[in-house]
């Protein structure tokens, strides 16, 4: 079976490159998928795949059913948002549509969920129970596609026993993948704060309630919530990376915006430090006489990666690409939607190494030079489609 999915692979390449800069040249933003999803529609009608549209607003669920397709469900997803970014690259395939770009590797996943619905269809005599293909939209935004279509259904009927995904990684190679068993990504929440003060002449600032001078000292004393009040050995990250007030140099301002995220590891703690942020900025502004204003949306919870799962689908990518190509990753301070799912059912979100010898193709997602060795896609789509059907035939 690991030739036959091997070559299978190879033979796709081709497709798998056609798709991926499909995809690539046109991208879209989050809930805004809809040309994306009508491409990944038209594929799944071309192998003879069954799909339902419309989960989630641009959502698509297909199914391929094996022999005995009572007999167990494995959902694997990828992403069809893309980012708000003007991309930089000069290739045949770079973004037409300005402004937005596939800089986090959405693309690839897609691509390769779709090759690896190619060869499960083919090989569909020769494993047992129901593949569950999920083309999410969203995952780039709150409140997560993710979370959206669970809401809807996507782990019902039939039932999922264990959802997988891979994630582009552009600090492996291509040809090398990685896993990491229990907790591995953050939980994110988006902190939205407006301080109101009085506003006023620069020059008499007795007069003012000033909020700029009050918000730099919201954001000093936020810095305790993780230095004073989290327990060390939990992962924490609270940052701001927006201050917003005024309009020039001698006017004090009515009003400062600030925007942040706040990222761990420990739900429990999470909760604690929402409380945390609110006291200390309710009881700073107050102390200076203004009012405060606080916006802690939930966000996507931290991602867990059952371990047993983990643990048998890297044994699989141990089989197909080697022990020399399959590594360890460390903890991760980002975050994914597919922490909804890990919550939810079994699962393992793994990386996909995409650059070249560790020497091109190495820019970080999230940016305008974003892109991938597209090996890449044939490691990818080859080693899902058999870890799907191992999975389904243990």
């Amino acid at each position: 079976m690991i030739e036959t999915i091997r070559q299978k692979a190879r033979e796709l390449f081709p497709a798998l490159q056609r798709i991926r800069h499909h995809i690539h040249a046109h991208p879209e933003l989050s809930f805004q998928e809809f040309e994306t999803a009508g491409f990944v529609a038209a594929e799944l009608d071309r192998m003879g795949v069954s799909y339902t549209k419309g989960m989630a607003g641009t959502g698509i669920v297909a199914l391929i059913e094996g022999r005995n397709p009572g007999k167990k469900c494995l959902a694997i997803r990828a992403e069809l948002d893309a980012l708000p970014i003007t991309e930089q690259n000069n290739t045949a395939y770079t973004s037409v549509n300005k402004g937005v770009m596939h800089a986090c590797g959405h693309d690839v996943h897609t691509a390769c969920l779709l090759g690896l619905a190619q060869i499960a269809h083919s090989l569909r005599d020769s494993w047992e129970g129901t593949l569950k293909l999920v083309f999410q939209p969203g995952e780039e935004m709150h409140p997560g596609g993710g979370s959206m279509m669970i809401a809807e259904g996507v782990l019902q009927n039939p039932e999922v026993d264990a959802i997988l995904a891979l994630h582009v990684y552009p600090h492996l190679p291509a040809g090398v993948v990685g896993f990491r068993g229990g907790q591995y990504m953050a939980s994110t929440d988006e902190i939205h704060i407006s301080i109101e003060g009085k506003g006023g002449h620069a020059a008499l600032p007795h007069q003012t309630i000033d909020p700029i001078a009050i918000a730099a000292q919201v954001i000093v004393a936020l810095q305790q919530v993780i230095s004073r009040k989290s327990n060390p050995i939990i992962p924490s990250v609270l940052s701001f990376g927006k201050i917003a007030g005024g309009t020039v140099n001698n006017v004090i301002p009515d009003t400062v915006e600030i925007a942040g995220t706040l990222r761990t590891m420990d739900e429990d703690w999470r909760a604690e430090a929402h409380r945390l942020i609110r006291d200390i900025v309710e009881s700073t502004c107050a102390a200076f006489g203004a009012k405060a204003h606080i916006d802690i949306p939930k966000g996507y919870p931290s991602l867990f990666n059952d371990e047993a799962l983990t643990a048998q689908v890297r044994s699989f990518a141990t089989d197909f690409l080697g022990a020399e190509n399959v590594r360890q990753l460390s903890l991760r301070m980002t975050a994914d939607d597919f922490a909804f799912y890990s919550h939810a059912v079994p699962g393992c979100y793994f990386r996909l190494g995409t650059n070249t010898n560790n020497e091109q193709h190495t820019t970080s997602v999230h940016n305008a030079h974003f892109d991938i060795d597209e090996r890449a896609l044939e490691t990818g789509a080859g080693l899902m489609s058999y870890a799907a059907i191992s999975y389904l035939n243990s």
